[in-house]
C-alpha cells in the first residue's frame, strides 16, 4: 500500500479489477507527460505518474475508485512529497474524503 499526500494506492490482483472499465473522466496528461492522478484545486500541484500507463474508472462519479494500470511500473512524483517507485501491476486509487455538515468531498489540496 502506498500514501502520497489525499492519494491511497493499493496493489490488487488483476481478476480483482472490475471488467467494465472505461477511461478516467478528466484523465489526462499534463505538459511533462505525467498521468495525473489528482491536480490540486489551490496548489496547483498534481500527484502524477510518470511512465507508460491507464487511468481507468468503472462510474462516473469523480468519489468512485480509479485503478491503475501500470504494465512497466512507474513513479508517483508530487512537487511537495517525496517520489514513490510503483512496480508493474494494477492499482486501486483512491482520494481522501472529508466530511463537511450535510455531505462528503474529496479533499482539496
Amino acid at each position: 500500500m502506498f500514501r502520497q499526500g489525499d492519494v491511497l494506492i493499493v496493489p490488487v490482483a488483476a481478476e480483482a479489477v472490475p471488467g467494465r472499465l472505461a477511461q478516467a473522466p478528466g484523465e489526462a496528461r499534463d505538459g511533462r507527460g505525467r498521468l495525473v492522478l489528482a491536480l490540486g484545486e489551490v496548489t496547483g500541484h498534481a500527484h502524477a505518474v510518470v511512465g507508460p500507463g491507464r487511468l481507468l474508472r468503472e462510474h462516473d462519479d469523480p468519489a468512485a475508485p480509479m485503478f491503475l494500470h501500470l504494465p512497466d511500473g512507474g513513479r508517483v512524483v508530487h512537487e511537495e512529497h517525496a517520489v514513490i517507485a510503483l512496480p508493474q501491476g494494477w492499482f486501486r486509487v483512491v482520494r481522501q474524503r472529508e466530511y463537511v455538515p450535510g455531505s462528503v468531498r474529496i479533499v482539496a489540496d
